[in-house]
């Protein structure tokens, strides 16, 4: 059976990183995967990554980097995104890998308008009716089964993690908005019928949030925020948390069916 791919876009600070681990770390037991289960590519430091028929999978990650650099690695992989899609190899994108999937396929990424989301938040599906509606000319997922069943059982508003500055604008033209939050409205996307985003961290810890706002709470004070209300409000992420161990587990089970349906008759 073929690995999930870790496509992994960047690191954690040092000093979080010496306390908690890497992000290859975080994702793997956020998805509970052995290790025979997960290939991680580190395409910021230039490894090659596999052709997409290559994997059952992959799974794209934050990064301190910005889509808007148009680093070369990113560009790259932009590609390999697109490829992907194409070839319907399921997908996930978290943070830096939710921008650079909706910047492959056509979105537009920058600065948040109102300014950095840092800490915990309320994420609402955009779901009820069972009918779409566009925000601008961007379909909002309501009700139905447009994200294949991926998010069954998700509350309608949940709790998760977020760090960023910069963030989706304009969603891909055929992108499917899942779930927003009071900063942003376009905190989960469905691009294709086997490729999903969120701009939150499901694989943070309760404990990794935390870290984060501590590091940076100089940057927060200046920025006009409370890091100590912030870090107050860290809670765990169960829900949001499942979403990892879910699209993992679904993609590496529907590629083990396919290998058997691919074996000859005997």
């Amino acid at each position: 059976m073929r690995p999930l791919l870790l496509i992994q876009t960047g690191e954690a600070p040092e000093a979080i990183h010496a306390r908690f681990g890497g992000f290859a770390d975080w994702f793997r037991h956020a998805m509970r995967l052995e290790p025979t289960q997960l290939r991680v590519v580190r395409v910021d430091a230039g490894e090659p990554l596999p052709r997409p028929r290559e994997v059952a999978g992959a799974v794209i990650t934050g990064s301190a980097a910005m889509v808007t650099e148009r680093a070369d690695w990113s560009e790259r992989t932009a590609g390999w995104i697109r490829d992907a899609v194409d070839t319907q190899t399921p997908l996930f994108g978290v943070c830096y890998g939710h921008q650079l999937m909706a910047h492959a396929l056509g979105g537009t990424v920058g600065w948040l308008p109102h300014g950095r989301e840092i800490g915990t938040q309320t994420i609402t599906r955009q779901e009820s009716s069972g009918r779409g509606r566009e925000i601008g000319t961007h379909t909002v997922t309501r009700g139905g089964n447009a994200d294949g069943g991926w998010m069954d059982g998700l509350p309608v508003s949940f709790a998760a993690h977020t760090t960023h500055r910069q963030s989706v604008l304009v969603p891909p033209p055929d992108a499917e908005v899942l779930a927003r939050s009071e900063l942003d409205p376009y905190q989960m996307l469905r691009h294709a019928p086997h490729a999903f985003s969120s701009q939150f961290h499901p694989e943070f810890t309760a404990a990794a949030m935390r870290a984060y706002i501590v590091a940076r709470t100089d940057a927060l004070r200046e920025e006009g925020l409370d890091p100590v209300a912030l870090e107050a409000d860290v809670r765990e992420t169960e829900a949001a948390r499942a979403l990892l161990e879910r699209f993992a587990h679904k993609a590496l089970a529907s590629d083990e069916v396919r290998a058997i349906e691919s074996q000859p008759l005997s």
